[in-house]
């Protein structure tokens, strides 16, 4: 078992190209008694806003050293001090990771063993139940007024991608993609306005909620049996049924996404059920709560597609990263234009 160590801030700045050359020089700061030519690398390819690097030497896997590089330019969007605070409270509470330091561009903290959910996985009833009631726990994190603001983030954070969100491509090809593909812009500030004014009026809870809960966030230690979260970069308070909603169309996976794997009304309302009884800390859960509670989730998937279309957006302007941004900005937004009659 690693002793714990205290966070340092490191000033350098780790070159995307050339990921390893930096791991070693943060590694030569935090673990200076490991032994440098018997690294172990491990890239983790299942992220696509950041780049990832796990760093051990033979007989101490778990005692890895995760890196993490944010993605190019995506300070635009993603509030790097609110992120390290959260993880700070979250890791205090024994909710997730330690964080061993902090450089210029990213971060290292501790690996948790376990295996990502996958698209089967996430349905099966012991890994369902579990991230039901470690959602549920999360939103009844309470924090302090001073600590984080209490306001719902979402329409702030949208409005900001909105702001940064590419109305034009200097390259020709990618520019006549854009406008075959994505919805103009006048179009998308209606939609937005149209998104706010129905669900500000739903009197959904706003709750800690992390944001991002796609299956790669969500960690299931077997041995333990037990489900944690990690990445952190949208956490904030925000409406209770977002999060749940967006964890719900991430069974689909990302990679293409496949969203006839959503889950069906039967297996959400199994879900909701367990999370409601844990929320509540009770279990006469009534039908007429999870009724409710399901109906907003499931008008709140808009938003989720709306929110990360444009996110994607700007991932297909700045994002070194190779990956169809811009294909998946059109997925999403396409799913949001289908299935918006459902409202």
């Amino acid at each position: 078992m690693e002793e714990n160590y205290k966070e340092v801030h490191l000033d350098i700045t780790l070159d995307e190209n050339d990921v390893k050359t930096g791991a070693i020089e943060i590694i030569k700061q935090i673990r200076p008694s490991w032994p440098l030519d018997q690294l172990q690398f491990k890239f983790f390819n299942h992220g696509i806003t950041n780049k990832l690097v796990g760093l051990w030497y033979p007989g101490y896997y778990n005692d890895m050293v995760l890196i993490r590089i944010y993605g190019h330019k995506t300070d635009l969007f993603v509030n790097r001090k609110s992120e390290k605070k959260a993880i700070k409270i979250l890791h205090k509470i024994g909710f997730t990771h330690s964080l061993y330091a902090t450089f210029n561009n990213g971060f290292a903290y501790e690996f948790l063993e376990g295996d990502i959910l996958t698209t089967e996985t996430v349905k099966q009833p012991e890994i369902y139940k579990l991230v039901a009631k470690r959602m549920a726990e999360m939103h009844t994190i309470e924090l302090n007024q001073g600590e984080v603001c209490k306001e719902p983030i979402i329409w702030k954070k949208i409005e900001k991608f909105m702001e940064f969100m590419p109305k034009k491509f200097s390259n020709p090809c990618k520019q006549l993609r854009f406008v075959k593909l994505i919805k103009p812009y006048t179009v998308l500030e209606k939609e937005y306005q149209f998104l706010k004014e129905q669900l500000s009026n739903l009197n959904n809870s706003v709750v800690y909620a992390h944001n991002d809960l796609l299956l790669s966030n969500i960690i299931y230690n077997q041995k333990k049996n037990s489900i944690t979260f990690i990445d952190y970069e949208y956490t904030g308070y925000n409406y209770q049924a977002f999060d749940i909603a967006n964890h719900f169309i991430e069974f689909g996976g990302i990679d293409p996404p496949d969203y006839s794997l959503y889950p069906k009304e039967s297996l959400q309302k199994a879900w909701l059920k367990i999370y409601l009884e844990s929320y509540y800390k009770r279990n006469n859960i009534l039908e007429s709560e999870i009724d409710q509670l399901y109906i907003q989730v499931n008008k709140f998937v808009h938003l989720t597609h709306f929110f990360w279309g444009c996110w994607s957006l700007i991932q297909s302007q700045y994002s070194y990263i190779d990956y169809d941004f811009l294909g998946y900005a059109a997925t999403r937004f396409n799913e949001y234009f289908k299935n918006k009659t459902n409202f």
